[in-house]
């Protein structure tokens, strides 16, 4: 047996709070939370005591330099995850960084001195989660024929103007905050990366940020993806996938029920529709597993901010289609 890797959560966030602390808890022998942070003593001393969190740190430098944590969790708003994420890999801590991992691509090159040295990885639950790899499983086998086409809606209502996901200037909007999942989903089943992109998106007239947005990502070959996100629209999501023979649908594939069944339909050439229901899995917890195994037995590699970079040239295309109007290419 290896020791529990010793945890330090950057901030009080709500999914912090309500995710990813029950997540290490579901498995003692690799986690154990060390410390919290907040931006005042006050706030992080109640959330400590609220959470049974024994170290509370009233500044996120504080805990960054804390020498009894090995790896942190930052779930701060998206402008602070590049520089905060800095800090911590110079002190030497592993980081396990909430999607999208920055604002610009260009952002994450400030990392890759340290890519090698320890873990950085964006955390995209749904990777982790065995549906996600069940269906992948079914294309893989050619289940339903050659996968041709994609579509993905992702929706929330969401109008609070203290929300962060409505601050334009810190990175909020819905490609950020939910269409980097169907970018995500694209590239996993695809397996590979869009070639071209072309996006259009409604911009809230007060808030700024983009509240509806599509876009349509070209994967070469003939194969293509179509998304929609909204933040001002019912709560809706889906991930079809279309091929030559067949048809798999993910009734919810990015919010599904921690310790709870999955369900998706697959249609296959000649026969009827049928229910696959997948056992229950917690996606936090099995992410946060995949990064202690990380820390304790990988080598750290460039390729986790390879992926990341990636997904941010996504965004950053889809953004840069929205403005001019264009195909832009990566």
């Amino acid at each position: 047996m290896t020791a529990a890797v010793r945890w330090g959560i950057l901030s009080t966030a709500k999914i912090a709070r309500e995710k990813i602390i029950p997540a290490l808890r579901e498995n003692p022998s690799q986690h154990e939370i060390v410390a919290i942070a907040s931006r005042t003593p006050d706030a992080a001393r109640t959330a400590a005591d609220k959470l049974g969190i024994p170290v509370a740190h009233g500044s996120y430098e504080a805990l960054i330099d804390d020498p009894t944590i090995e790896a942190i969790y930052n779930p701060l708003p998206n402008h602070l995850h590049v520089p905060l994420t800095l800090a911590a890999a110079r002190a030497g801590k592993h980081v396990l960084c909430e999607k999208p991992f920055a604002i610009h691509a260009g952002e994450l090159e400030v990392l890759r001195p340290f890519a090698t040295q320890v873990q950085l990885r964006e955390a995209f639950m749904v990777r982790h989660h065995p549906q996600w790899h069940a269906v992948r499983e079914h294309v893989r086998q050619g289940e339903i024929g050659a996968l041709r086409y994609m579509q993905v809606p992702f929706s929330y209502f969401n109008d609070d103007p203290a929300n962060i996901r409505n601050a334009h200037d810190i990175g909020g909007g819905g490609v950020y905050d939910i269409g980097c999942y169907a970018i995500v989903a694209g590239r996993w089943f695809f397996e590979c990366d869009p070639q071209r992109v072309m996006a259009m998106t409604d911009i809230d007239p007060n808030f700024q940020t983009d509240r509806l947005a599509s876009g349509l990502l070209d994967f070469g070959a003939g194969r293509q993806l179509a998304f929609t996100v909204g933040t001002q629209s019912a709560r809706y999501q889906r991930v079809q996938l279309v091929g030559t023979m067949g048809r798999i649908e993910i009734e919810l594939p990015f919010n599904a029920v921690e310790g709870g069944t999955s369900r998706y339909v697959i249609q296959t050439a000649g026969s009827a529709e049928r229910s696959v229901t997948v056992p229950a899995a917690n996606q936090y917890a099995l992410q946060c597993d995949a990064f202690a195994r990380a820390v304790r037995h990988e080598a750290p590699s460039a390729a986790a901010l390879d992926d990341a970079v990636i997904n941010m040239r996504v965004i950053d295309a889809v953004l840069a289609s929205a403005k001019s109007g264009r195909v832009e290419t990566l």
